[in-house]
């Protein structure tokens, strides 16, 4: 039981006892949490109307145009208000799962629908990054070099210019840093809509639905009788809901495949799991960590012996790779990715730790920051690359799952990143949900994801209210985990969750 609602004594302990029972137990209930996150996602949708991502060129319909300052500041505090009370239903939902409530563990599918509903109708949120796919969907079907130029090359005449008119300042000359897996998927949608934004945007939101669809099937799968649970650190989770749902964030599409190949993977098809893979790969590449995690199933299944260690450290590799050179050539984009996989590093962000911590030293140390800054990040992205490596380690050694050890990986990954937005936390976090997630491995992913929700407005602006939101909200959740850890023991080694081990066959 929460640390909150334990029995005491006092006028204090009489009141909580009140909030806890009579009429308002419904509230505390699945269904009332249900009801109650429904309404904050429609209070986020709502407000989004008037303080969301809204493009700087007025569409056709008038629906997402600027609005006066009362009012956007208005649909700001609803969209914040709501946002709190789906992070508050969500943790009070995953409190019931904890203790085995049945009509939490059953409808949660349920819930996910009611929770996701009114996301579907609201205009962009919390980011402009739609914007730029849109734009880069049109450079593509317009024959520009997406990896050469930035959205800025879009001219009058040209399919996707209002888009690129809307696209934040940081990226509007910054070459496309994705896969040409989605680039096409993106130049689809460009061409079905005409590059109106309006229609472009909600075809981009298929698009996220359809990764939240694929996130639930691997997840599900992988966690096999716990996966109740696990959709709700990984799918009901509002960063996941906000940033993929209403963000509309690629990140969706990227986990959901990846985790659909290290599924197919336990199930015994490795090399279909690996061309899963090796999409997502193309779509962002920070999805080839799950490679490694696939080669030490693949490795395990065949004995651990030298045959077996060679097939899998080269044979999940060959087959992503094949992939990613033959969608490069069918989508007609060139190998370009291979030099943009850095541009974002050169965006500092706050939630960068080696972005902030070689920041300070470069000005401690230097007229000029950039060159300690660098020596900074790369340290931490080697310590990120040994971080992975002893997991596989620890993973190939039978002392922690494979998928847990992915989820950590990618955690790690993010952390050491030079760049680093709170959406990242997604990519592991959906990993070590389906391992982990009544446990405090679990536990704090699920802090941390309350936490970061915050950390950017509904207009994509990181105001510093949003910093401080966050750090409270992190400050209680960490005290929340030290005083009430989740019923389960911690978990280590032991065989996939959703598969077996020995059934890892080609």
């Amino acid at each position: 039981m929460a640390w909150w609602n334990r029995a005491g004594s006092g006028p204090w302990s009489r009141l909580w006892s009140r909030l806890w029972s009579g009429p308002w137990s419904r509230l505390w209930s699945a269904a009332g949490c249900r009801w109650s996150g429904a309404l904050g996602a429609l209070a986020v949708t709502v407000g989004g109307y008037a303080a969301g991502t809204l493009p700087d060129r007025p569409e056709p319909w008038g629906l997402w145009a600027a609005r006066g300052t009362a009012t956007t500041v208005t649909g700001a505090v609803l969209a914040y208000l709501g946002l709190t009370v789906l992070v508050a239903a969500w943790l009070r939902y995953g409190t019931l799962l904890v203790r085995g409530e049945r009509e939490a563990r059953d409808r949660v599918l349920v819930t996910l629908g009611w929770w996701c509903a009114p996301l579907v109708l609201a205009p962009p949120l919390y980011s402009a990054d739609v914007y730029s796919y849109i734009a880069q969907g049109a450079m593509v079907l317009e024959g520009y070099d997406v990896y050469g130029a930035g959205p800025s090359v879009l001219g009058p005449g040209d399919l996707g210019v209002e888009a690129a008119a809307s696209v934040g300042g940081h990226w509007t000359d910054t070459p496309a840093p994705y896969g040409p897996v989605f680039l096409v998927l993106a130049q689809a949608v460009v061409k079905v809509t005409g590059g109106a934004i309006v229609p472009a945007v909600f075809g981009m939101r298929l698009l996220a639905l359809g990764a939240l669809a694929l996130i639930v099937w691997a997840v599900r799968g992988l966690a096999g009788g716990r996966g109740s649970g696990a959709l709700w650190l990984a799918a009901l989770n509002p960063l996941l809901l906000i940033h993929v749902v209403g963000g509309m964030h690629n990140d969706g599409l990227m986990i959901g495949l990846m985790l659909g190949g290290v599924l197919l993977a336990t199930r015994g098809r490795w090399v279909l799991g690996s061309v899963l893979v090796g999409l997502a790969m193309m779509v962002k590449s920070p999805a080839a960590v799950a490679l490694l995690f696939v080669g030490v199933m693949v490795a395990r299944a065949c004995g651990g012996g030298v045959r077996g260690v060679a097939k899998g450290l080269v044979g999940p590799g060959v087959v992503a790779g094949a992939v990613a050179v033959g969608a490069t050539v069918a989508a007609g984009t060139g190998f370009g990715w291979l030099r943009t996989q850095s541009v974002a590093g050169a965006i500092h962000t706050a939630l960068s730790v080696t972005s902030d911590v070689g920041l300070g030293l470069g000005l401690l140390l230097s007229d000029d920051p950039d060159p300690v800054k660098g020596v900074v990040q790369k340290l931490g992205l080697l310590a990120a690359v040994v971080i992975i490596l002893a997991l596989a380690w620890r993973a190939w050694k039978g002392r922690i799952d494979p998928v847990l050890g992915l989820g950590l990986a990618l955690v790690a990954l993010v952390a050491l990143s030079p760049m680093v937005q709170p959406w990242y936390l997604l990519w592991g976090v959906c990993a070590v949900a389906v391992a982990a997630w009544d446990t405090r491995v679990g536990q704090v992913p699920a802090v941390l994801s309350a936490a970061l929700v915050y950390e950017t407005a509904p207009s994509g602006a990181t105001p510093w209210y949003g910093f401080v939101a966050a750090g409270v909200v992190l400050a209680a959740g960490l005290v929340w985990v030290r005083r009430s850890s989740w019923a389960r023991p911690e978990v280590g080694a032991g065989p996939v969750v959703g598969g077996d081990l020995e059934r890892t066959r080609p």
